[in-house]
């Protein structure tokens, strides 16, 4: 009688090329239960009779692979059927403005229907941009589908290296969190982008609030039931321990969802752009993600590089998100409304009639219905009622680096919310009395963006090095590029405003010069 689907692959004992046979559902190892041979393959003679018994115990037993092998992890499944990379073998497909059919597998499908992960289909990606362009309404939702896509394309084309460049040895279970943590990666987001998070603490990023949703969710059932992975292991992959990740080859794929060259930037660039209708945020994915390789030796350890053919593709990748931060992200009208949704959460915060805890699970339109409620501060619900009116603040001074310490000055704040709510208020009194006129203590902000990181730690590989250069060589090396070139200018293009209600506008900049600056500079 013949043992169907036994879903293993054992190299040890098996000829390669007979032990698989394809079926209408899949790759399997079928072999008889009475003789422990494969259909049409004799016996050769001179094997021992251990080598048969010990054949004769694995038609009884299960050893699945785990490490990835040369010309098999296309054929490998596991214990449930199912492949190492879902789309292999999809279930149903989601139609996406940029890639156009994504497949899902049954695990995808039963995660991304969690009401953790729905809720992701009314937090917007880019917050307030709708406001300006209003094409803009694309979701978290999204955008973890397409990092789930781009997930197994780096997969796929770094799998097809095999041992030459490939992930060779890699285990087969970091292969799947990798899968699992590109879907998972914006679980624990807040409403209306990275704004909330400006505010430090008690807010804690949103990649800790994941890992909180990923070990106590539904979430958390689906990937030790269905995928038999630590839920732990996978929130590693999002929110790194200090200590780095435990799993040597987790460490090594988790480079590919954070670093200088990730999935996440190169689905959010493009997707973003796409959305704004705008010429900016193009890169080049395909040659970006055909030219990975993984290393033997970067610094003494395995490391994923790029060969030189992605240098060019790498390089817009930095300057696409230079050109949507000057014209998108940091947008003058967008920045202003996150600045009054901070304020309103900040003096609902401080007034104890919200807890940091409350923020987590909400929604874009669930926040601003919550700040519009009566047990509110005032300044909470009136700011609350202007941002869903869209009556965003206006410009009264902009301030940039080349001011020296005034600019210095208003930029630490950024670090000290406490303090810089405390200015704003002394502020608005200052100005109310000086102009005599009433002025709120929440009608004058400051509009202070993020200081962003640009990493380059990234290595070139070159198989044919030209005179001069070596086999392996940093991004800087081989470019000449330095991240502080691309930190200088991100200080020059950086702007901090103030930023007041429209009917004081006219008002505060006429005294822009005897009031304004000379008050400011005195409460700084």
């Amino acid at each position: 009688m013949i043992r169907n689907c036994i879903e293993i692959f054992y190299p040890l004992v098996y000829d390669v090329a007979d032990v698989w046979k394809i079926t209408g559902s899949g790759f399997y190892r079928q072999f008889s239960h009475a003789s422990a041979t494969m259909p049409n393959m004799k016996m050769r003679e001179e094997r021992s009779r251990g080598v048969r018994a010990k054949r004769q115990s694995l038609a009884n037993h299960q050893f699945p692979v785990t490490v990835v092998q040369p010309n098999l992890w296309q054929s490998w499944v596991d214990a449930a059927g199912l492949p190492l990379l879902p789309d292999e073998r999809p279930v149903g497909t989601v139609r996406d403005s940029l890639y156009d059919l994504i497949p899902l597998g049954p695990r995808e499908k039963k995660l991304i229907n969690t009401p953790e992960f729905l809720r992701l289909q009314r937090v917007k990606q880019l917050g307030f941009v709708y406001r300006i362009w209003p094409g803009a309404t694309h979701t978290r939702y999204e955008h973890s589908l397409g990092c789930y896509h781009l997930a197994l394309r780096a997969l796929r084309a770094l799998l097809q290296r095999e041992a030459n460049g490939g992930l060779y040895g890699v285990e087969i279970s970091s292969v799947q969190t990798l899968v699992v943590a590109a879907l998972l990666h914006d679980i624990g987001h807040y409403p209306f982008s990275h704004t909330i998070e400006e505010l430090g603490h008690p807010i804690v990023f949103h990649e800790q609030v994941g890992r909180s949703i990923i070990e106590n969710s539904e979430v958390a059932t689906i990937l030790e039931r269905d995928y038999h992975l630590s839920p732990a292991r996978v929130a590693d992959f999002i929110d790194p321990p200090k200590t780095g990740l435990a799993h040597p080859d987790d460490e090594l794929l988790s480079h590919l969802l954070s670093g200088a060259l990730d999935i996440d930037k190169l689905d959010y660039l493009p997707r973003d752009a796409r959305a704004c209708n705008v010429p900016y945020g193009g890169v080049d994915v395909s040659r970006l993600l055909g030219s990975l390789r993984v290393h033997a030796n970067v610094n003494g350890q395995r490391g994923i590089v790029v060969t030189h053919k992605g240098v060019s593709p790498l390089h817009s990748l930095l300057h696409a998100r230079q050109e949507m931060f000057d014209n998108i992200y940091w947008h003058h009208t967008s920045r202003t409304m996150q600045v009054m949704l901070m304020r309103a959460v900040h003096d609902a915060l401080a007034a104890d009639a919200l807890q940091a805890q409350q923020l987590v699970g909400l929604d874009d339109s669930s926040l601003l219905v919550l700040l519009a409620n009566s047990q509110m501060p005032v300044s909470s619900r009136v700011l609350a009622e202007a941002l869903e009116l869209r009556r965003p603040y206006k410009t009264v001074l902009e301030i940039s680096r080349l001011a020296g310490l005034l600019f210095r000055r208003l930029d630490a704040l950024f670090w000290d919310s406490e303090r810089r709510r405390r200015v704003e208020q002394q502020l608005a009194a200052e100005l109310a009395t000086a102009l005599e006129t009433e002025i709120a203590d929440y009608e004058i902000l400051f509009d202070i963006p993020r200081p962003e990181k640009w990493e380059m730690d990234v290595w070139i590989s070159f198989d044919h090095p030209p005179i001069g250069m070596e086999p392996l060589m940093t991004w800087v090396e081989v470019t000449g590029l330095q991240s502080d070139d691309l930190a200088r200018y991100e200080l020059h293009q950086r702007r901090i405003r103030v930023v007041v209600p429209e009917r004081l506008r006219q008002l505060i900049l006429a005294h822009t010069d005897d009031v304004l600056l000379p008050v400011l500079d005195k409460l700084l």
